[in-house]
């Protein structure tokens, strides 16, 4: 598939994926790779535009990351942001010092030359996001200052006859007014993208390629239910329909009703045409994990038994020639491959692949897809909305939702409060505006007043959360009526609760699920 593209060089900043993430928004497709990535390997990708990031180091300094010279004069547009302004101002010889006065945060920025290309439509006076301890004390020659702050003399500085800007603040965070502005000013105005990258194109070409891959062959597809499984198993059965098998483990672990919604889009009275398999293996998952309590424990156990039942199904099937995993672009980035921030965690989507299963190649076809481009790939599939933006859910499920041994009767309780606290907040519109939202159940157990009768029963958890990557994440201030409705509720329709608490903890220092 041919396609306009823009790379981002990675120098090991923290908006690395944001930046990829904002192209994609002005519809031209983006990849990161490390700066370490040589630059006849770059060149051969034909990029229409380069973008450098941030990174935690002083360019000046011994040992810090840099790049050639020759990046600078491929005659390829390159915008370079903090970090990687600095960079391009040291390398083409301009002067890097440390600040005498740190910016950080929103800081009002002067554009100095409004015919800028990269400020086309920003007002004169606008607000930036700003972090550096650094800043450029002398542009390279051929440069020219076009915006400052009161205490950075070169807020941003461009060459325009080589296609160079240099941008000392961060515009793909949400705190820059314009930032998506500039972004967009750059790959669609200075790199001359024509933004063809669409889902509908993305979902026609998709389904062909792999109909032209699979050809007469057999595909094998672990359907969890959540968002990247359920796009790419109805992708996949868009382009080879009944050559199609997906299994759907119920593992006890879902919240309410989830494992019938699932079954109800792709089962037989579904609208998708597969063979969807649900096994029930709810009894068999309470089992493993009952007395168990430590968390770790917990995880492998309910992640080696999904794979023993997936195991079991698929010599049901027997040869399978493909194997379909839901891998998004994250978890490419994540995993170390491609860009050049630190290895947060390995992702292997399907928990670990059976040996026994005949398969020749696997199938990620959301592999260059960011979280909310697979939402998008979702609808234009039709799966309907509930499933489509449907609370990122982790794999362990209610098992790490719920603090010490798993129950039956635990999980019962958990459901039930999550399904109340989920109505409220669709109820009080506020759904979208929360990065994640859920009940867990604590293992603390209190006094209480009931009906004039004393009780000693467990309390429930809420968690909500504001977050743009999941990797930090602050407590989402709920309306007081809302907490108070989901309370009260909690407390009269959910047997053995009778304490609800709110978790304000962020991240870190806490994590977002429980365990």
């Amino acid at each position: 598939m041919s396609r306009e593209l823009v790379v981002v060089i990675d120098f090991g900043g923290q908006y690395n994926q944001l930046v990829a993430r904002r192209v994609r928004e002005c519809n031209v497709y983006c990849e990161i790779y490390s700066y370490k990535t040589e630059l006849e390997k770059i060149k051969a990708l034909r990029p229409k535009g380069i973008i450098l990031t941030g990174g935690p180091n002083s360019c000046y300094e011994e040992g810090a990351p840099t790049y050639t010279r020759e990046l600078f004069e491929s005659g390829i547009p390159v915008l370079g942001l903090c970090y990687g302004a600095q960079l391009m101002m040291h390398v083409l010889g301009g002067k890097v010092e440390k600040a005498p006065v740190r910016e950080y945060g929103k800081t009002e920025v002067r554009i100095d030359r409004e015919d800028s290309p990269i400020f086309s439509e920003v007002e004169a006076s606008t607000i930036c996001w700003m972090s550096h301890f650094d800043y450029i004390s002398k542009v390279a020659p051929g440069f020219e200052i076009t915006a400052h702050t009161k205490d950075c003399p070169v807020a941003a500085a461009e060459d325009a006859d080589r296609n160079l800007y240099a941008i000392q603040f961060h515009p793909e965070v949400l705190h820059t007014e314009k930032g998506t502005q500039m972004l967009w000013n750059f790959v669609r105005k200075v790199c001359d993208c024509s933004g063809d990258w669409k889902m509908d194109s993305f979902v026609r070409d998709s389904v062909e390629q792999i109909r032209k891959k699979v050809g007469n062959g057999r595909v094998l597809c672990a359907l969890s239910g959540g968002v990247d499984s359920s796009v790419a198993a109805v992708l996949l059965s868009k382009a080879v329909g009944e050559q199609l098998t997906c299994v759907f483990v119920d593992h006890g672990l879902l919240r309410k009703d989830e494992g019938d919604e699932v079954e109800a889009v792709f089962g037989e009275k579904g609208q998708y045409d597969l063979n969807f398999i649900r096994v029930n293996a709810q009894e068999r998952f309470y089992q493993k994990l009952a007395g168990v309590s430590e968390p770790e424990q917990k995880r492998k156990i309910i992640g080696e038994e999904f794979i023993r039942v997936f195991e079991e199904e698929a010599k049901k099937i027997g040869a399978v020639e493909f194997l379909v995993q839901g891998t998004i672009y994250p978890d490419v980035v994540e995993s170390g491959v491609g860009g050049e921030s630190v290895v947060i965690k390995s992702h292997h989507n399907v928990g670990g692949l059976p040996d026994y299963v005949d398969f020749k190649e696997i199938i990620e076809p959301l592999r260059d897809l960011f979280k909310d481009e697979v939402r998008k790939a979702g609808l234009e599939l039709g799966i309907p909305e509930h499933l489509v933006f449907r609370q990122p859910f982790p794999g362990p499920g209610l098992g790490i939702r719920i603090i010490g041994e798993v129950t039956a009767e635990k999980v019962r309780i958990v459901q039930e409060a999550d399904a109340i606290y989920r109505e409220e907040i669709a109820k009080a519109g506020i759904a979208r505006e929360i990065g994640q939202y859920f009940a867990a159940l604590t293992n603390m157990r209190s006094v209480g007043v009931m009906g004039d009768e004393r009780t000693y029963d467990y309390a429930v958890a809420l968690r909500a959360v504001n977050t743009i990557d999941f990797m930090t994440a602050e407590a989402a201030e709920l309306p007081w009526e809302v907490l108070q409705k989901v309370t009260s509720r909690i407390i009269n329709e959910v047997n053995h609760v009778n304490r609800v608490l709110y978790d304000v903890t962020s991240k870190p220092p806490g994590t977002i699920e429980f365990e």
